[in-house]
């Protein structure tokens, strides 16, 4: 079992920027990623928020460069899912593989973010795929002059709802609040937006739908108790997220959410272990904040192994 001076767990911004930060400072980096480089921001229709390209890209592009710049330094990449570690001595972690085998490295940085987190109710995990989807930028092409609703009121939920108006006849944002929590400028695009239907004050009950797919929505208004259905062929699901730290539990402290709890340079409450990115409790969920994580974590993991 060789080991390495630092293995980074997830592949998203803060992943490869810790990739970045530690190959360069010469530390002998293996990035692990269970699919491929990107994360949530591989499905990013636009970014528009990201330093330094003031025309935006799309996450695609961003990830592109991300992952060429911290391979241009020798960061090492490998396709495996963890779930675990612990100490086989003193200054080293172990980390474990699904497929049984083990790796080890004087510091570890979790940076496997966050996925988007489910309604739970009746017809949506019957319906998903079949209308119901947490990726417009993945499915909107398939809702080509068809109605659809956008459930939520965030960033996403609203970004994501300009994004569907290239293909569907109208989008219905519906929104648990009596306004929307996105960004001022993406809610002046969406009221802009003439394709856009604001739903107020309601929430959705249950999908419906018949052998060829989802077919209806069931809204409450939270004001009135009125309950109606809506009809539309696409339900597309932005109600926030959830950590991907199952593995993490009994390792490190983990909040009521699920998340990691990190000191400012990123050390959790294990030894030698750190946190990057969307797994970790923070205020704010962004890529530019996910990559100054990474680079915080590498620069206290070099610092760790360094002696310094």
């Amino acid at each position: 079992m060789a080991e390495r001076d630092l293995i980074i767990i997830g592949g998203g911004p803060a992943g490869l920027t810790a990739g970045l930060y530690g190959s360069r400072a010469g530390l002998q980096t293996l990035l692990v990623e269970k699919l491929s480089p990107g994360g949530q921001v591989l499905i990013t229709d636009q970014v528009e928020n990201y330093p330094g390209f003031p025309e935006g890209l799309s996450g695609f592009e961003l990830v592109e460069k991300m992952t060429a710049h911290a391979r241009k330094f020798g960061m090492e990449e490998m396709n495996g899912e963890v779930i675990g570690m612990e100490y086989h001595h003193p200054e080293a972690v172990t980390v474990k593989l699904a497929d049984g085998n083990t790796l080890a490295a004087k510091a570890v940085i979790i940076a496997t973010g966050a996925g988007h987190r489910r309604l739970e109710i009746p017809g949506e995990e019957e319906f998903t795929g079949r209308g119901v989807s947490y990726c417009a930028t993945c499915d909107g092409p398939f809702f080509r002059d068809q109605e659809v609703a956008v459930i939520g009121g965030g960033d996403s939920a609203v970004q994501e709802a300009i994004f569907l108006t290239k293909f569907a006849s109208r989008v219905y944002l519906i929104h648990r609040r009596d306004r929307l929590r996105a960004v001022k400028a993406l809610q002046e695009r969406a009221f802009e937006n003439p394709k856009i239907e604001f739903i107020y004050d309601s929430v959705v009950k249950r999908f419906d739908g018949d052998e060829s797919g989802l077919r209806s929505v069931t809204i409450e208004n939270l004001r009135n108790g009125k309950v109606s259905d809506l009809a539309v062929g696409g339900g597309f699901i932005f109600v926030g997220m959830v950590p991907n730290t199952g593995f993490l539990k009994g390792v490190v402290d983990l909040d009521g959410q699920g998340f990691v709890i990190t000191d400012e340079w990123m050390k959790t409450s294990a030894n030698r272990i750190f946190a990057a990115g969307d797994c970790r409790s923070k205020p704010l969920l962004q890529i530019v904040t996910a990559a100054s994580d990474g680079a915080t974590a590498a620069f206290a993991a070099e610092h760790l192994i360094y002696g310094v």
